[in-house]
């Protein structure tokens, strides 16, 4: 009697990203991404004109661009723990016994808080693409290399010359969307291979401890 194994994929065989090298994403298909992280604007308190003003640009923005960009919002849950610790460490350092007890009361009244309401903290995410243009028809070195082996050490150094010419395309779109961003009023910054690694870490293990990429 034979048994058939049924074999669970792994869940990274549905990541498209390859590796992440510089702060780049290299994807399976051969294309490249950056990722930004946005500051947010209140835009309720803005007055009319400067409602007006932020649309504006926003639009002029859109319209100045060449390539496509994909906006994405994250959502999570305030992890309050960092700063009770930093309370924790405060009531420890006070010698007044009349300010240890007002940093205790503190702390129990921002477990109450956030114990008794779900609190969110949203980071703002701009996803900039590159997709490098295809090759180039066969010529005739091309025909050679069937009779020649190429070498390792000059076919590891192309590819090295390879990235770093699409980085520098990519790291120009990348300001593009800077300038646009900051006439809207918006700051922007970079996400780095440390960072990008722990933000898709995090987005497929949402149950972990959670803490923010960087802060604006």
């Amino acid at each position: 009697m034979a048994i058939s194994s049924n074999k669970t994929p792994a869940s990274q065989n549905f990541v498209p990203i390859k590796e992440i090298r510089d702060g780049i994403l290299v994807l399976k298909d051969g294309s490249y991404r950056a990722v930004v992280m946005a500051s947010s604007i209140n835009f309720a308190l803005k007055s009319q004109d400067e409602q007006t003003s932020i649309i504006l640009q926003f639009q002029n923005f859109l319209n100045s661009l060449n390539f496509s960009v994909q906006i994405c919002v994250q959502s999570r849950r305030l992890d309050i723990k960092p700063y009770l610790k930093l309370l924790e460490a405060r009531e420890n350092e006070q010698e007044n016994d009349l300010m240890r007890l007002q940093v205790r009361q503190y702390m129990e009244f921002i477990k109450a808080l956030t114990e008794g309401s779900n609190i969110m903290t949203k980071s703002f995410f701009v996803v900039v693409p590159y997709s490098p243009g295809a090759l180039s028809a066969p010529t005739a070195s091309g025909i050679t290399s069937f009779f020649k082996k190429k070498d390792a050490n000059e076919e590891k150094m192309n590819k090295e010359l390879s990235f770093e010419e699409h980085k520098t395309q990519l790291e120009q779109r990348v300001a593009v969307v800077e300038e646009g961003l900051t006439r809207c009023g918006v700051r922007i910054v970079e996400l780095g291979t440390e960072e990008l690694i722990e933000l898709f870490y995090k987005s497929f293990n949402p149950g972990d401890a959670e803490k923010s990429v960087r802060t604006i």
